[in-house]
């Protein structure tokens, strides 16, 4: 089974789900989707393995006609999905007929949506993932976002799925009505080269997600903080600036304080640095990430590692076949 790509939209790539393990000690970060959440539905929807290769399309989606016919299902951000210019529903599974064609628009709301095809996509394993690894071009295909006129192959699919199978709506992300995202946060490595107030005043704040944010990092615009004695009675070879350290290894989620600039660190991130990490995004909130748009605001709150672990938790349990009605 073939698909072709009439329009790539803007940075499509195929991502499966955990993404590339085991890797960071070497430089590789993980990948896969960001909001696994939705992904991980996505694919049961069509009968696939929770992980299966899959597209994550962000912000305006790819136009592809379909070869021959397939099972299909979009989960996530409201891309304005059409087939045959005809709009059709989300977080369901639908039969696309040969020759038909699947067009994605700009996000009415959330960002992000994952569209899974029954069988997966059939691109190689690299590094024990399919996961495509934009900057170090890895994975995917030929480490790229879809480009206008390529052919996705599908893998072949034993699972007798058919169509009109749904996620139950309570088990769906709860996407925002406003642009205001609530997250919770959890001590990063250098929590204490923060003052008590410091926290205060970063969990006060309003951060907007700025325009320079890709899945490498996520670009915040707020208020300055007020970093510890610590921060400025250290060794000379830790840097001038009191944010400045002697590398450290990077956390998936860690909120890398980079001068002035706080960014989150995402799927694609760098693995080592010189900045502190005061604070660190469990993985259960990433799907809000995910769904966040330019100009969007950020409210963070602190959390315990045990109830970060709690959410996650439910989230593993929502992401089971339980959560599908025929």
């Amino acid at each position: 089974m073939t698909i072709t790509v009439l329009k790539p939209g803007l940075e499509t790539t195929v991502q499966d789900y955990p993404g590339r393990q085991g890797m960071l000690r070497d430089g590789v970060p993980p990948s896969g989707p960001l909001d696994d959440w939705s992904f991980r539905l996505a694919n049961l929807l069509v009968g696939n393995d929770p992980g299966a290769a899959a597209l994550e399309c962000q912000f305006v989606g790819p136009t592809m006609r379909f070869e021959q016919a397939a099972l299909i299902a979009l989960c996530g951000g409201n891309l304005s999905p059409k087939l045959d210019l005809v709009p059709i529903p989300m977080w369901t599974s639908l039969r696309v007929e040969a020759g038909q064609v699947l067009s994605l628009g700009g996000a009415v709301s959330g960002a992000r949506a994952y569209l899974a095809i029954s069988g997966g996509i059939d691109v190689p394993i690299v590094m024990g993932s399919r996961s495509t690894y934009v900057t170090a071009r890895l994975g995917g295909i030929e480490g790229r976002p879809l480009a206008a006129g390529q052919t996705l192959a599908i893998g072949r699919s034993s699972a007798p799925v058919g169509v009109g199978r749904s996620v139950l709506a309570a088990r769906r992300p709860p996407l925002p009505n406003d642009k205001t995202h609530r997250i919770s946060v959890v001590p990063g490595p250098k929590h204490d080269w923060v003052t008590s107030a410091g926290h205060q005043q970063f969990y006060a704040t309003e951060w907007k997600l700025t325009s320079r944010s890709n899945r490498v990092g996520f670009r915040l615009q707020g208020e300055q903080i007020e970093f510890s004695p610590q921060a400025y009675e250290k060794d000379p070879e830790n840097g001038d600036h009191p944010s400045n350290i002697i590398d450290i290894g990077y956390p998936i989620g860690g909120i890398n304080w980079a001068g002035e600039t706080p960014i989150i660190l995402m799927h694609d991130c760098i693995t080592l640095g010189g900045f502190i990490v005061p604070f660190t995004v469990p993985s259960g909130e990433f799907w809000k990430l995910a769904q966040a748009r330019p100009g969007d605001v950020l409210r963070f709150t602190p959390v315990s590692v045990e109830s970060a672990q709690r959410v996650r938790r439910a989230i593993e349990e929502i992401c089971s076949p339980s959560s599908i009605e025929d």
